[in-house]
């Protein structure tokens, strides 16, 4: 064969030339003029063996600079278990084919009804979709579900203090389905509950959108604005970062009815942008408006527990614009990755990580405010991230501080610097980027 990879034979090639009646290949494409031919060699490489290729794999990776990492705004950096990869891999949770299949496809729904546990008790929700492709995603399949639930009233509320790039998302969502959001100010630093409840008494809103903690790390607090929002018929959906939901208030809490939000700080690695997974729950009455899979637990014929997708047949999912959402082939594996990572750490586990977060975060905020070079934006609570000015120049403060290995933070547009602390930072860690710092100001 000419072609050891290709599956057909000399004589499959030559039946199927008889049959288009053409002496070779290149009769197929005779029509083509040949000005308009490529004549040149393609740029592909020879082969190359396994160990050539490994090397050129570890020359490209030796390019990438492994920093301490202090950025976060939506993305952190978490600890991961190594045994999450070996236990992705077991067949008893890859089975074949998609999860229509109930009776071959028993290992991906079962651990799919798991996330869905895990995620609704998380969250203090009724229930959980099996994902979403991430936080920005699910943000905006909310969006519409509530526009969908609200029939005649089209227009979403959204705060100001919400991640600026799930914001855009919105944006790009609600102008091709006839959305119109709608920003709700800020006053320093949080949601103005002076301003929603004038928008609200406006009337035509379907839903209202807030995050917890907020794009700055500012813990918000939401007391009255359920009752604001159902009193005037519009639905109350919170986004909030997954593993901060293992010691804040929930959204179930506080009377949400739907809460979505990224789950990557659920162990999956920063992984260069993705993927991720995004997680949707909400209250029982809003389930047939809910996208994406929903698995549920029943018995077989022999009284032995089975799953199935349940609520939703695989037909309402290519019903094109008609459907409840896009989402059929969501990323079930990274599903499968915070399913495992909260199993193995239990909600006690779940509950110190993020408490170091919230420790580390606040004993690098005080030394930095301490140093005299650094004071808050805004006086709020915070949990693990906050947002702080420098009285320096910041390139420099970037340059320097890369050369010594670290990743000081997000550079926000206004020229403030947004600092996360995730369990992984160490006192040590910590204390090496304050020791650094009078070097920056040129103090030896």
């Amino acid at each position: 064969m000419a072609y050891k990879y290709f599956p057909q034979t000399e004589e499959d090639l030559k039946a199927m030339m008889e049959k288009a009646g053409v002496e070779n290949l290149g009769d197929l494409y005779a029509q083509i003029p040949e000005s308009i031919r490529f004549q040149g060699d393609y740029n592909i490489p020879e082969g190359m063996s396994e160990i050539e290729i490994r090397r050129v794999f570890e020359k490209l990776g030796s390019q990438n600079k492994q920093l301490t990492c202090y950025a976060g705004y939506g993305v952190y950096d978490h600890y991961s278990p190594s045994v999450i990869p070996s236990l992705l891999s077991r067949s008893e949770f890859l089975t074949s084919y998609t999860p229509y299949q109930a009776e071959i496809s028993q290992g991906t729904l079962h651990y799919i009804f798991e996330y869905q546990s895990m995620m609704a008790e998380l969250t203090g929700m009724d229930i959980s979709n099996a994902s979403m492709y991430d936080g920005t995603t699910a943000t905006a399949e909310a969006m519409m579900m509530a526009v969908a639930a609200g029939k005649k009233q089209n227009k979403v509320l959204v705060s100001e203090t919400l991640n600026k790039r799930t914001r855009k998302v919105l944006d790009t969502y609600a102008l091709h389905q006839g959305i119109e959001l709608v920003t709700i100010e800020e006053k320093n630093g949080v949601t103005d509950s002076d301003d929603l409840k004038a928008r609200l008494a406006e009337g035509g809103v379907a839903g209202v959108i807030v995050q917890q903690p907020n794009a700055v790390g500012i813990v918000e607090d939401f007391t009255g604005f359920a009752e604001a929002c159902h009193e005037n018929k519009a639905l109350f959906i919170m986004n909030s970062v997954a593993v901060d939901l293992a010691v804040l208030k929930t959204p179930g809490e506080w009377g949400a009815d739907i809460a979505v939000g990224d789950g990557q700080s659920l162990g999956i690695p920063m992984l260069f942008g993705g993927p991720y997974v995004g997680y949707m729950c909400c209250t029982e009455k809003l389930i047939r408006k809910m996208p994406g899979r929903i698995v549920g637990m029943t018995k077989d014929n022999r009284g032995q527990r089975a799953f199935v997708l349940t609520l939703q047949a695989r037909e309402q999912h290519i019903r094109r614009q008609k459907a409840t959402s896009n989402i059929c082939s969501n990323q079930s594996l990274m599903a499968l990755w915070v399913t495992v990572y909260m199993s193995l750490m239990g909600k006690q586990g779940l509950k110190e990580a993020a408490e170091l977060s919230y420790a580390g975060a606040h004993y690098f905020c005080d030394k930095l405010l301490a140093s005299g070079h650094f004071s808050l934006v805004y006086d709020q609570p915070f949990f693990n991230e906050f947002l702080v000015r420098y009285d320096g120049d910041m390139d420099t403060l970037f340059s320097f501080y890369e050369m010594n290995g670290i990743l000081p933070g997000v550079r926000m547009t206004d020229g403030s610097l947004l600092i996360a602390v995730t369990e992984k930072r160490t006192k040590d860690e910590i204390d090496h980027f304050l020791n650094l710092l009078p070097l920056v100001n040129g103090v030896h």
